[in-house]
């Protein structure tokens, strides 16, 4: 099987499964690979098939792990409600810890790109005895002071990835999305934001990442993390914008290596 005429890198078995969580909407996550769980969670206008299956990611990591993805409500093969009401900013991390004690799994690492970065900041406010290790990609945690904020934004690289436009046109022309559920996610979470605590990131015991393109604002996304977390490695894409590495087929290698290098460094003994 093919897209955009490359051959897709998905592992040799992926199983499927459908879960409906507390308030009625039924998820869905892919799963393959055996070992210590490794749980990868989407960015906005994706799904756990295109940014992590059809990319080589998943492929990596089942070598020696269990790969579990898990597809967003309102987004790849999960209920895609219109009413925003369904996205208030809990849901979709309340989704994710739903969805691993269905599936009997209790610590795991955690990898993140953008919106999914958002959900593991989250987890790590509001559930840090679920990890392993924490992974961002095209996220991180920003600056909540507007002095450290400015400091940051000036020390990020200025330019411009030249596959940009046309990997964001590969997202919007994906067949299983819906644009009014996007749009729902949008009110949804601006309507009723996230209640976690603020995150203590000085408290994690763990080891944390972020791999960041060099043209999507990377330091402004990490200068909290370096700064705060007690094991902290940051990863610079070269050339790279926010829309050409988790989307099929512009991921690069780099993106690739970084994650399964860092999972399997961190592995519990």
């Amino acid at each position: 099987m093919s897209v955009m005429g490359a051959e897709i890198e998905a592992p040799a078995s992926v199983t499927h499964g459908d879960f409906v969580v507390s308030d009625g909407v039924r998820i869905h996550w892919m799963e393959a690979g055996a070992g210590t769980p490794v749980v990868l969670l989407h960015g906005y206008t994706s799904c756990c098939d295109a940014g992590w299956f059809a990319n080589g990611v998943a492929k990596e990591l089942a070598r020696d792990h269990r790969v579990i993805g898990i597809d967003a409500r309102g987004h790849g093969r999960s209920e895609k409600p219109h009413d925003p009401a369904k996205y208030d900013g809990d849901r979709m991390p309340a989704d994710v810890i739903e969805v691993l004690d269905h599936l009997g799994v209790g610590k795991a690492h955690f990898h993140g790109y953008s919106m999914g970065g958002g959900i593991v900041a989250h987890l790590l406010a509001r559930h840090p005895d679920r990890f392993f290790t924490a992974s961002f990609g095209g996220s991180g945690v920003r600056e909540e002071d507007e002095a450290l904020a400015a400091q940051a934004a000036a020390r990020d690289p200025q330019g411009h990835d030249p596959r940009q436009e046309e990997g964001q046109r590969t997202l919007r022309e994906r067949a299983d999305r819906d644009d009014v559920a996007l749009k729902a996610v949008q009110e949804g979470r601006l309507a009723k934001p996230s209640t976690a605590p603020p995150l203590d990131l000085g408290s994690l015991g763990f080891p944390i990442q972020a791999i960041n393109g060099e043209f999507d604002a990377p330091i402004s996304k990490t200068q909290r993390l370096a700064r705060e977390a007690k094991d902290f490695t940051a990863v610079i894409l070269p050339g790279r914008g926010h829309n050409t590495v988790t989307t099929f087929p512009f991921t690069p290698r780099l993106y690739i290596d970084s994650i399964a290098g860092f999972v399997r460094a961190h592995d519990p003994r």
